[in-house]
C-alpha cells in the first residue's frame, strides 16, 4: 500500500485531471500541487472554491525541466493527466499533441528519474485501435496497440516510454487505460457536452458518420476513484484498463440526450464523418477489479447523463464563454 501524503496532478484544471483533484480532496488528507498550462481545454474555475491549505495551483509547462525539477522534490508522486486529447484537433495540426503527450511525458518521466518519485501515467483505450461492432472482444491488457488518429498515437508512444522508463532506469510507474468519461466540467467541443449545449443555445445537435460507432462510458468520478486504487495499491510496472461496462453507440447516446432534454429523437443533423473514426472501443477490467478490489459506482448512465445533462443547465457561465468559437471552428470544417 503506498499512501502518499502530496502529489502533482498534471492537467488537473482540464476535465478529468480536475474531476480528480476533487475527488482526492473529498475522499482522502492527501494535499494537490495542479501543474497546468492553462490551454484553452485548462480552467481555473474547475478548482475553484477548493481549500487553500490543500490545493495549489501552477501554472507551468511540463516540458519545462526546471519548473519540475523544483516541484518534484516536495511531492511523493506524479499522476499525469496533462494532454491533449481531441481527436479532430489532432487530425487538424498534430503538433502540439507530440509536444505535450510526448516530450511532456518524457520530461515528467526523468523528473521522476533524478528524484526518485513514482509515476502514474493516465492514458487512453484509443492506443488499441477498434473493435469491429459485431466482434465479442474486449480490449485487455494484452491487445497490441494499434493507434488510429495522431491523438492515439503520440498516447501510446508515452505509454511506451512509461515502460521503458520502469524497466531501463528503474522508474516507479503504473499505467492505466480508461474508455471514455462523462461528467461535470468536460470542454463543449467533447460529444456529450457539445449536444448538450448545442440544445440549450437551440441549435441542432451533430452526428458522425452512421452514428454506430461505439463507445463504453464511464463517469469521471468513477475514473477518479480507480486512479487512486492503482496509485496506492497498483504494481509498479502494470498496466491496468479502466471501465464500466458502459458500451452505447453514438446515436443511442444522442436519442438519450434529445430524450432527457425534450426533444424530438429526430432533432439532428447528420454530418460527414471523421476521418479514421474508429468503430469500437470496449473495456474488460478484470485485472483491475480482481487485483485491486476496485468496482465503479456510476453503473447507471441513464441517471449521470440526466446528473450531467443539469450540471451544464446550471452552469452556463462556465461554458458559453468557448461555445460560439468552439461551434465557429466545427463549422469551417463542415461538422
Amino acid at each position: 500500500m503506498f499512501e502518499p501524503n502530496k502529489i502533482i496532478v498534471t492537467g488537473g484544471c482540464g476535465f478529468i485531471g480536475s474531476n480528480f483533484v476533487h475527488w482526492v480532496v473529498d475522499n482522502t488528507q492527501c494535499d494537490v500541487v495542479v501543474l497546468d498550462k492553462l490551454t484553452y481545454a485548462g480552467n481555473p474555475e474547475n478548482i475553484a472554491g477548493l481549500p487553500e491549505d490543500r490545493v495549489r495551483l501552477v501554472v507551468g509547462d511540463i516540458c519545462d525541466a526546471a519548473l519540475l525539477d523544483e516541484l518534484v522534490p516536495g511531492v511523493d508522486a506524479i499522476v499525469h493527466y496533462a494532454a491533449e486529447s481531441h481527436n479532430d484537433n489532432s487530425i487538424a495540426d498534430p503538433s502540439p499533441f507530440l509536444h505535450t503527450n510526448v516530450e511532456g511525458t518524457y520530461q515528467l518521466l526523468e523528473a521522476c528519474r533524478r528524484h526518485g518519485k513514482r509515476l502514474h501515467h493516465v492514458s487512453t483505450d484509443e492506443v488499441y485501435g477498434d473493435l469491429a461492432l459485431d466482434d465479442p472482444a474486449r480490449f485487455t491488457e494484452e491487445t497490441p496497440y494499434h493507434p488510429s488518429s495522431p491523438y492515439s498515437s503520440t498516447k501510446a508512444s508515452s505509454d511506451l516510454l512509461v515502460r521503458a522508463w520502469g524497466r531501463t532506469f528503474g522508474v516507479q510507474a503504473t499505467i492505466s487505460n480508461c474508455s471514455n468519461n462523462y461528467g461535470p466540467y468536460q470542454h463543449i467541443e467533447k460529444f456529450i457536452p457539445r449536444q448538450i449545449t448545442n440544445i440549450i443555445c437551440g441549435i441542432r445537435p451533430k452526428l458522425y458518420g452512421d452514428g454506430k460507432n461505439v463507445r463504453d462510458w464511464i463517469h469521471t468520478e468513477d475514473h477518479s476513484s480507480a486512479v487512486w486504487t492503482i496509485l496506492t495499491k497498483g504494481t509498479p510496472g502494470e498496466t491496468y484498463l479502466i471501465g464500466a461496462d458502459g458500451e452505447k453507440n453514438n446515436i443511442d447516446v444522442l436519442h438519450a440526450i434529445l430524450e432527457g432534454m425534450g426533444q424530438p429523437a429526430d432533432a439532428f443533423d447528420w454530418v460527414r464523418d471523421r476521418p479514421g473514426h474508429d468503430r469500437r472501443y470496449a473495456i474488460d477490467s478484470t485485472k483491475l477489479r480482481t487485483e485491486l478490489g476496485w468496482q465503479p459506482q456510476h453503473t447507471n448512465f441513464a441517471e449521470g447523463l440526466a446528473q450531467t445533462i443539469a450540471w451544464y443547465r446550471e452552469n452556463e457561465a462556465w461554458w458559453r464563454p468557448a461555445k460560439e468559437a468552439t461551434e465557429a471552428k466545427y463549422a469551417k470544417q463542415g461538422q
